[in-house]
Order: structure tokens, then sequence, then C-alpha cells
């Protein structure tokens, strides 16, 4: 067994799991139960290169990639019945792109878990060859952007592992996915008052994603690291109130697992071996 469960968080709608690799590291992996059925929030890679200033995922880096069998087995090894699977744990899916689709091929195996690739998405901060490749899969399974800025130096800071790809270039590229696949993309954006909510900002996003097969989901920021603005729910609802007004789809989503450490931004990895420390294993 690649998975060894180490201890499980409760909260009253948001499930977090700790497994224990074969080499000792330790990720995360996270149910949230909602009124539509259970979405389980999977890990792709032990830590994360792309080091988002916003994330504990990516502290210490990339540690290694995990194999397509230690992701499916975060999806047996779980106690609900899940009925959407989310690439959207620790790490950035497409930096492991062979083991994310052999993953995928797993769990909708007929003779497997014979999972439905409605009921699949891929979260990814969008490295442009991983979306190209994606982009000529047979493969309709849902996408979602993590996008947080419409500038280049802001993205930069924000998500510095990304700073060799150009912002409109990864628009460029998730759009093309859209119109090849006939699916409704959804970007993430994570506001922070003074740095990405600006009327720049709402003319940008305006320009890039009217008349698209678009949806913009917007974030509050999640108690993490670094020292960043937190949006009132006022600003949250202003800032989706100014695109609405300019013919955008958006919405305003809630987090869920705050309390236990599970929502955006964080997920943690740990050398199971300091884990009593830690984590009171």
């Amino acid at each position: 067994m690649d998975l060894k469960q180490l201890k499980v968080y409760k909260d009253f709608n948001t499930t977090k799991y700790l497994f224990e690799l074969n080499d000792g590291n330790g990720i995360e992996t996270v149910c949230i139960r909602r009124r539509t059925g259970v979405t389980i929030c999977v890990s792709t890679q032990v830590g994360c290169a792309v080091r988002c200033a916003f994330c504990l995922s990516g502290q210490h880096g990339l540690i290694r990639n995990l194999t397509e069998t230690e992701i499916v087995q975060q999806v047996f090894s779980v106690k609900e019945h899940i009925n959407r699977i989310v690439f959207m744990g620790i790490g950035e899916p497409l930096h492991n792109y062979s083991s994310l689709l052999n993953s995928i091929h797993i769990l909708r195996d007929r003779d497997g878990l014979n999972f439905p690739t409605e009921g699949i998405t891929i979260s990814t901060v969008g490295p442009i060859a991983g979306l190209r490749k994606l982009r000529e899969e047979h493969l309709k399974i849902q996408l979602v952007l993590s996008l947080h800025a419409t500038t280049q130096s802001v993205r930069n800071r924000l998500i510095p592992g990304m700073r060799h790809n150009k912002i409109e270039d990864t628009v460029k590229a998730v759009l093309s996915y859209s119109e090849r696949h006939n699916r409704k993309i959804t970007i993430a954006y994570l506001l922070l008052p003074g740095i990405n909510d600006s009327i720049a900002d709402k003319k940008h996003l305006f320009q890039w994603f009217r008349d698209e097969n678009v949806r913009i989901n917007l974030f509050p920021l999640n108690k993490t690291i670094g020292h960043y603005p937190f949006a009132t729910q006022t600003q949250l609802r202003n800032f989706k109130k100014d695109l609405e007004n300019a013919g955008l789809d958006v919405a305003i989503r809630e987090a869920r697992g705050k309390n236990i450490q599970a929502a955006c931004g964080q997920l943690a990895i740990v050398r199971t071996t300091l884990c009593s420390k830690h984590w009171g294993c």
C-alpha cells in the first residue's frame, strides 16, 4: 500500500486526511460535503514548485511528483461516497502530467471505478505547455484556471513559478481549450484589495472574457502565509456587481474547511517522522 492514513480532521462539512507515503512524506486530501454530494480534493505532488505567495503547499518547494497509484489511492482511501473529483490539492497537476492523465484513465476505466468524466476537474495555474497538451487530449474534463491577476507584474508577484508564462498567452490557451472541447471554463480569482481589484483589472477581465464560455469565481483570502489584505464581503459583492454589469458570469465562492486548515492555500506537506511533534499523531 502506497498510502497510510495517519490522521483525520473533521469540520461540520469538511474532512481532511493526512496520508503517509512510502518514503515518509505526508500529503493531505480533503473531502467537502455539499447538497449535491461529496467532492474530493486530490493532491498530485509532494510540495509545489509554483510557490504561490499565499499558499502553504509550496512553502518548501517541490519534493517530488506523486505516482498515478498514489493519486488514485487517495480516492479509494477516503470513507465518503465521492461524486466529484477535483485535482486541486497539493501541487500543480499539469507539472505531473503523465501521472495525472494516467490516474484519470484509471478512475474512468469501466472495469474500475467507472467515474464519469463530467465529474472530474483539473485546477491549474496554467503552465502553457501543459494547457496545450491537455487541449489535444480526448478528455472533456472540467478546467479551472487560477488567474488571480490581470497584469504580468502582479501575477509574477503572486505566482512566481509562472513568471516565464505570459499572462495573455495563458488566457488564450485556456480559452482555446474551452472552444476545442465546448466546455465552460472557470477562472479562479483571489480578490486582494489594492492589488488586483482596480478599474484597470476589471477592464482586463471584461476584455478577455466577455462573450466567452467562462465563469469567474471570486475568492476571499484564507489565513495562510504572507501579508496580504483580506477582501470584505462588501468588496467581493461590489467587484462581482461591476463585472456582472459588464456582462460577465460571476460567483462568490465560500471557503470550506478553514477551521481545520483545509481551505484553498492551507494544505501542507509534512515529514511524517515529525508527525507527533507537528500534528499530534
